[in-house]
């Protein structure tokens, strides 16, 4: 690996990192509710906010878990963050997926415990649109009443899978999706109707 053919990372590292741990924080605090984060990082294969995500969040502790192994981006993240790659879906603190329709199943990786349910992983999703697909809602802590969310490419059985997760609270993954520059979260606590016969 030669650091001088890598991209680079945050041009203002603290102003940059406060900003995008603080969007995180605002979507996974409102469910649905999508939040702008990050320009675009030169020569990197990764929309700007799963790159801005994964510089804010990551560091040597926190094994991360990509979908297509082997890229330059895992070099990449690893030279800024110091963050390990995970050989297993099961062993991350965060997992990258970028082809969703190919996305293991949510039970494949780390639910925590009910003694320490913060050990579960993480999941970074990029999809094609956070305003286009099936309707669905959502409803929960930090969500008044009900929030209609359509994110698009997610298998068919998606839904079911994250209903088995929600209800094995405390234990579960956390989700935040991303599309280019927007960011989405989905945390454990969120209960999804499906609409339109999803």
């Amino acid at each position: 690996m030669n650091p001088q053919t890598l991209s680079a990372g945050f041009g203002d590292p603290v102003h940059e990192a406060q900003a995008a741990f603080r969007a995180v924080l605002e979507a996974l605090s409102r469910p649905g509710q999508r939040m702008a984060i990050g320009r675009p990082v030169k020569a990197l294969a990764l929309g700007p906010a799963m790159a801005h995500l994964l510089l804010a969040l990551t560091d040597d502790d926190t094994p991360v878990w990509w979908q297509q192994p082997g890229t330059e981006a895992a070099d990449w993240l690893r030279f800024h963050t110091g963050a390990p790659v995970a050989a297993a879906p099961a062993h991350a603190a965060f997992a990258v997926i970028v082809d969703v329709g190919a996305m293991p199943a949510l039970e494949g990786f780390a639910a925590g415990s009910v003694e320490s349910p913060e050990q579960a992983a993480t999941l970074l999703i990029e999809v094609p649109s956070l305003s286009e697909g099936p309707v669905v809602e959502w409803h929960g802590p930090g969500i008044r009443d009900k929030q209609t969310v359509r994110l698009a490419g997610l298998p068919d059985s998606f839904w079911t899978q994250w209903q088995a997760n929600h209800a094995a609270f405390p234990q579960g993954v956390d989700i935040v999706f991303t599309c280019a520059d927007a960011v989405l979260g989905l945390p454990r606590t969120t209960r999804v109707r499906r609409l339109e016969g999803v």
